[in-house]
């Protein structure tokens, strides 16, 4: 499936439809207003585009700059915001009501790895057929994690059930986040 993306749309030249605009040179400094004719000539006489860059104002915000040189630089800008913006995946961790010790001491290292990394994690414990009738395993398991992970962690949410699965949510503690990176 492709991603349809919203591509914003900037009237430019002859397609502005206010009688005046504000005008503003390619580095920031405010021409002032202008009529639609006057910052078209302009913008002929400069060999630019007349971009209008907010459509909202009264009157609009025109630019004069070279229309594609805009994009690129609006392209730009929206790259070094999404840099800057941290997503934050939840990672999952699944278990069993009836799990074995070894395999329990994995999951418990894995959520210890996660959460010093500063990652949210899921537990999620999955009852089989008739498992689901000794519902009081799976939350003695959560309880279990949860204290043996210990100052590491807070419940984020609750234990709770979607269908045959008992899910609680985990952040890691900004606290110990706070010594676990001044150790290494």
């Amino acid at each position: 499936m492709r991603k349809k993306f919203k591509r914003k749309f900037y009237r430019i030249n002859q397609y502005i439809q206010a009688p005046k605009v504000r005008l503003i040179e390619r580095n920031g400094s405010q021409i002032g207003i202008l009529t639609k004719e006057k910052a078209l000539e302009l913008a002929k006489k400069k060999k630019t585009d007349l971009v209008e860059v907010a459509s909202q104002t009264q009157p609009p915000v025109c630019k004069l700059i070279d229309f594609k040189k805009f994009l690129y630089l609006e392209k730009k800008k929206k790259r070094e915001q999404r840099k800057k913006t941290k997503s934050q995946e939840t990672k999952e961790i699944r278990l069993r009501p009836f799990i074995g010790d070894h395999d329990y001491q994995v999951r418990l290292n894995q959520a210890k790895e996660f959460l010093i990394d500063g990652e949210k994690i899921r537990i999620r414990v999955r009852f089989f057929g008739r498992e689901i009738a000794k519902k009081k395993f799976g939350f003695e398991i959560i309880e279990r994690l949860v204290k043996d992970l210990g100052e590491i962690v807070k419940i984020e949410r609750e234990p709770h059930f979607i269908g045959k699965h008992l899910i609680v949510q985990l952040a890691p503690n900004k606290k110990y986040g706070q010594k676990a990176k001044s150790q290494n």
